[in-house]
């Protein structure tokens, strides 16, 4: 756990420091999500073993609440800075180094909180989510996704040969409907009529626009939409990546083989899957959602390893003709090895 702490407190601390203070530390805090995790990853990248089967992580939860709350003035301190008068340098970088840390850690943070088995948590989870105006995803990640991933049926689910530019969109719109879709099922079948999750999400982006609004005006909105652009971005990327043309075999017409390690992929660099809370380490997240971050496990023999680390292959992904020549020949392999198409 001192791993996971170290980490991700200390982007905490430097970017608290970048909006207070300005001066050099917005350029420490983008270094450190940039430079420093790509150096680390390449001493990290056999350093980070499996934790002990069994083992449980308290101080993880304890982490992950403590992160999610950190979020909120993380968030809007950064729109009051942004909103600020300040020079164009320094602008840029708060963005960049604060849009990072909300696309990888926050995001995967929340991710880790939606699955929580308390309702707190979840709550907690949904309205990190909501801040950055994807408060869909909860339901959308939950109900669709985990029941559907590495098949046509799943938004989030890049196939072979689809770039990223067309997967975002798709991915987006898609994931926002299967979502509703899923929700109005949900409540259906239990027979009660309630509120829609989707209101709630809808309410909780409109108060976040309005502190936006009320720490800024126009231009604190303007810059909260930049930075939920960002972080929206960032989490479509990750999808992209760690699914990329997987499939589960169709075993007879709708009904699919179970997902296994085989169907995601992912990376074992120890600073950014611990700055990510293991959030790379997907196929062991999909066989076992419940598990702790902590606790999540790689076998690299019998899961598929992206060649780089998530970051890096997310920023590889930017550029599809290059993607492309990287990954389809192992997806292919992957594919054929494990029999998944």
């Amino acid at each position: 756990m001192a791993r996971f702490a170290i980490i991700t407190l200390s982007m905490v601390a430097l970017l608290a420091l970048a909006l207070l203070q300005g001066g050099i530390w917005p350029a420490l805090a983008l270094g450190y999500m940039t430079a420093l995790a790509y150096f680390l990853d390449k001493l990290a990248a056999l350093c980070a073993p499996d934790a002990p089967e069994g083992q449980e992580f308290p101080a993880g939860r304890g982490l992950s609440l403590l992160l999610g709350a950190l979020h909120f003035p993380l968030l809007y301190g950064g729109v009051a800075t942004l909103s600020a008068s300040m020079a164009p340098l320094q602008a840029v970088l708060c963005f960049a180094a604060l849009g990072l840390y909300l696309g990888q850690v926050s995001n995967s943070n929340a991710h880790e909180l939606i699955h929580q088995p308390d309702r707190g948590a979840r709550r907690l989870g949904m309205l990190v989510y909501a801040s950055v105006l994807f408060g869909h995803h909860a339901s959308a990640h939950m109900r669709v996704h985990h029941i559907h991933a590495a098949t046509d049926r799943d938004p989030n689910s890049a196939r072979l040969g689809e770039g990223f530019y067309r997967f975002a969109l798709r991915a987006w719109i898609g994931s926002f409907v299967e979502g509703y879709r899923a929700e109005r099922a949900r409540l259906a079948k239990r027979g009660q009529g309630g509120v829609h999750p989707y209101a709630i999400y809808g309410a909780g982006s409109a108060a976040s626009m309005a502190v936006a609004l009320l720490i800024g005006g126009g231009t604190g909105l303007l810059w909260l939409l930049g930075l939920s652009a960002y972080a929206q971005a960032q989490l479509l990327l990750s999808d992209y990546v760690q699914h990329y043309g997987l499939r589960r075999a169709e075993v007879a017409p709708g009904k699919w083989a179970p997902v296994g390690p085989a169907h995601s992929w992912n990376a074992p660099q120890g600073f950014t899957s611990a700055l990510m809370l293991n959030a790379p380490r997907h196929s062991d997240h999909h066989a076992r959602p419940a598990r702790a971050y902590p606790g999540l496990e790689l076998d690299r023999t019998a899961m598929p390893v992206l060649p780089h680390s998530l970051p890096v292959m997310a920023t590889l992904a930017l550029l599809p003709p290059v993607w492309r020549r990287i990954m389809d020949r192992r997806a292919r392999r992957w594919s054929a090895d494990f029999n998944h198409v």
